[in-house]
């Protein structure tokens, strides 16, 4: 497979339009590396700019310590799939995955060997002798997925694979994918704007946004420790609630003050804000960190806004004069809309943000 190094890439379309901003990161090889953002913040503009399909505007991408900016697209030993699956409908599944080897001018029965392999690879062996109509969305990706395999390429490159497939059809698919990875060693680049498909798929995540990355780290570094206020409401479903906070100093012991409510700090949290201008912090809080219960040192008296049911647990909607933020509940005692529910906040669990330039104050610190 393939080691990937993007240093410094930018890409302004007409108009001067920033799309990617400098982006600078290493691929490593085997790895399933997610690019994972909102729509329009780069991810398949980076995705595209290393398979040939963008001019790159400045910057350099090399594989395997070989500068591509001016290979062309056919030459780069790069396999792509696409949303949409671009298959040939008037073709068979068989002639849809042998196109490209054919094209390279491989012998038949090389054609034919690569062609079997991926389909049993793939689970689908018995759709050789169907057209593409005749498939199910979850087929025709396993196709468009076996279009690539066959290729043996150096790179496998991914954008939004499953985004056209069910609820239940994406979960499988992530499955497969993962699995396929694990079984062809592959080095594999996905986008996504789905983070639960980054967080379940990704080995490196690489977080975006208007263009410049926020963030590239592991799953659990990502969840437990992001850099900033833009990653930590990105991550995580729902998303972190965020608290605007003042900081009273207490007989020389900072405390955070919101509305009529104060929450007290560990010491970690409490050497942070000794190291703080100002006197203002956001405060980022997850909803398993709020529990909801009479106990504890940090109270916060709310209203029940929306209870919505999981199975296992329910997420509450909660509601102060100023603030919105959701907590998570389980299913003993849920309190109904619009009952009055004391919670607690966990501040052992808590993060700490500039209230200006949303960057983490806690992640560094965090062990």
């Amino acid at each position: 497979m393939a080691h990937l190094i993007l240093k410094d890439v930018t890409k302004i379309y007409d108009g001067d339009v920033l799309a990617v901003e400098q982006a600078d990161f290493q691929i490593p090889d085997e790895s399933f590396t997610v690019l994972v953002g909102p729509s329009g913040c780069g991810k398949s503009t980076i995705l595209r700019m290393i398979a040939g399909l963008e001019e790159i505007t400045e910057g350099d991408i090399y594989i395997d310590e070989e500068r591509i900016n001016d290979i062309p697209p056919k030459d780069r030993d790069i396999a792509m799939v696409f949303q949409n699956y671009a298959l040939y409908p008037h073709m068979t599944v068989y002639k849809n995955m042998a196109f490209g080897l054919k094209l390279r001018k491989y012998s038949k029965a090389e054609i034919e060997e690569r062609v079997k392999e991926a389909a049993e690879i793939l689970s689908i062996s018995h759709l050789l002798n169907r057209k593409p109509k005749h498939l199910s969305g979850g087929e025709r990706q396993r196709v468009a997925v076996g279009r690539a395999i066959v290729r043996h390429p150096k790179v496998f490159l991914f954008d939004e694979p499953l985004s056209n497939l069910d609820a239940k059809l994406r979960v499988q698919m992530r499955m497969e994918i993962s699995r396929l990875h694990d079984r062809l060693n592959a080095t594999i680049v996905y986008v996504t704007h789905d983070q639960v498909e980054a967080m379940t798929m990704g080995d490196q995540i690489v977080v975006l946004n208007e263009g410049k990355i926020q963030q590239i780290a592991d799953p659990g570094t990502l969840y437990h420790k992001p850099a900033n206020q833009f990653v930590g409401g990105f991550i995580g479903t729902p998303p972190m609630n965020f608290i605007e906070t003042e900081i009273m100093n207490n007989g020389g012991t900072p405390t955070l003050q919101f509305e009529n409510f104060k929450v007290e700090l560990n010491a970690q949290l409490q050497s942070v804000l000794n190291e703080l201008p100002g006197d203002s912090v956001t405060l980022g809080i997850r909803p398993e960190d709020i529990h909801v219960g009479e106990n504890g040192n940090n109270q916060v008296g709310t209203q029940v806004e929306l209870v919505e049911p999981l199975g296992n647990h329910a997420l509450l909607y909660l509601r102060t004069e100023k603030n919105n933020f959701v907590a998570q509940s389980d299913l003993i005692n849920v309190p109904q809309h619009n009952a009055q529910v004391t919670v607690n906040f966990n501040m052992d669990k808590a993060h700490l943000f500039h209230p200006e330039t949303g960057k983490s104050l806690t992640a560094s610190a965090r062990h």
